[in-house]
């Protein structure tokens, strides 16, 4: 595998031209005291743009997540982003860190130390692990697919062929979001070589086996699947059109960083554990260098199509198929609707079930020391 050393340099022209649409936004009125409750608060949203325009500074950025040590090769027909950090300690296992959306590879920038180099983090270095973070295809600066089909199962094996490139038989796999879709197609699908498993999500379209020859709903599991509906009827529209007519939407997103920037705040303001007030969980600058990652890479668009190629292969078991590898989880309280334990024994291997005390969806970038300590924890074993 041909893997070169990766450097993100975003033009001076590139910068002029946000800084210039940002100042042209055409703002919408809104309803008084509509808040978040019909979308981004419109204030919320003036205040993030002035700051995006005239204090953020992405050169800072840049330089910061230019310490990473970042790489690019080619993986079959994609060519991946990545970044590689090797471990500090006496055995690191290698361990792939996937993101999601409207999430990135700075999702984890936090958390890597702590893994790659816990003895310098207040922890033991036998707990040490070789980290590797993917830019999922089409998003950031990993190249979109140029044809249909490249979905979490797809992904899943691009990621086994990396470790392969990497020199790696053998390595852990961690995720949320679309990393734990990702993930839970690359431990099925690779059990041999995942010697364990840790979430922090389970895939939103996860099904065990149901049926006559299955075990009854429990009133817990139905309980599980009302508020999963309840959910997604008030607030899933965003993954329907994604998951439908994602071109339509890209359209305006790709053109007005305004609009864009109000698309994705709304759902980490939504998803974080932050009792409503964003900052509190994620600062600006750290949500702005993921906005900005977006717009300048264009790939908003690249990435919506997760939502409509996960549909074509969801993540769904039928009786007799199971996740073999060890199955961590770490349940954070601000996290999307979360089955209970009997509903995902139906088809994986669990052997550690953690309720965190504070955190949402972003784990690793709200709480990345808590995380970090989890997931040291469940592969401590394992090793």
């Amino acid at each position: 595998m041909d893997i070169q050393p990766f450097t993100i340099a975003i033009s001076d022209a590139a910068l002029l031209d946000l800084n210039t649409r940002l100042s042209q936004t055409r703002w919408i009125s809104g309803i008084e005291d509509a808040r978040w409750k019909e979308g981004t608060d419109g204030e919320f949203l003036k205040r993030l743009v002035d700051h995006w325009s005239t204090g953020f500074d992405w050169r800072a950025q840049e330089a910061r997540l230019n310490r990473l040590p970042q790489f690019s090769a080619q993986v079959g027909t994609q060519k991946l982003h990545f970044v590689h950090q090797p471990g500090t300690g006496p055995a690191p296992l290698p361990l792939i860190l996937t993101h999601g959306w409207p999430g990135s590879f700075v999702e984890m920038e936090a958390i890597i130390p702590l893994l790659a180099d816990p003895g310098s983090h207040g922890g033991d270095p036998q707990d040490a692990f070789h980290v590797v973070v993917p830019s999922l295809p089409g998003y950031g600066f990993s190249s979109a697919p140029m044809t249909k089909g490249t979905g979490p199962f797809e992904i899943a094996g691009l990621w086994a062929e990396l470790m392969t490139g990497l020199g790696y038989e053998q390595f852990g796999a961690q995720g949320g979001d679309w990393g734990a879709s990702v993930s839970t197609w690359l431990a099925y699908r690779n059990p041999e070589r995942v010697k364990g498993l840790h979430l922090n999500y389970l895939p939103g379209s996860y099904r065990p086996p149901l049926g006559a020859d299955q075990p009854p709903l429990s009133d817990e599991e139905q309980g599980f699947l009302d508020k999963a509906a309840v959910w997604g009827d008030q607030e899933g529209a965003y993954a329907k059109i994604q998951g439908t007519k994602p071109q339509t939407l890209a359209v305006g997103l790709n053109d007005s960083p305004a609009g864009l920037a109000a698309w994705i705040a709304e759902k980490f303001q939504a998803w974080s554990d932050c009792d409503g007030q964003l900052e509190q969980a994620i600062s600006l600058d750290a949500l702005l260098t993921n906005i900005s990652i977006y717009w300048f890479t264009g790939t908003i668009g690249s990435s919506f199509r997760l939502y409509l190629e996960s549909r074509q292969r969801p993540v769904h078991f039928t009786a007799g198929q199971r996740v073999l590898p060890p199955l961590g989880i770490a349940q954070f309280p601000g996290e999307l609707p979360m089955p209970p334990r009997s509903w995902v024994e139906r088809s994986f291997n669990v052997q550690r079930w953690t309720h965190m005390q504070h955190g949402g969806h972003f784990a690793a970038m709200e709480q990345p020391q808590a995380l970090a300590e989890e997931i040291r924890a469940f592969f401590r074993p394992l090793r």
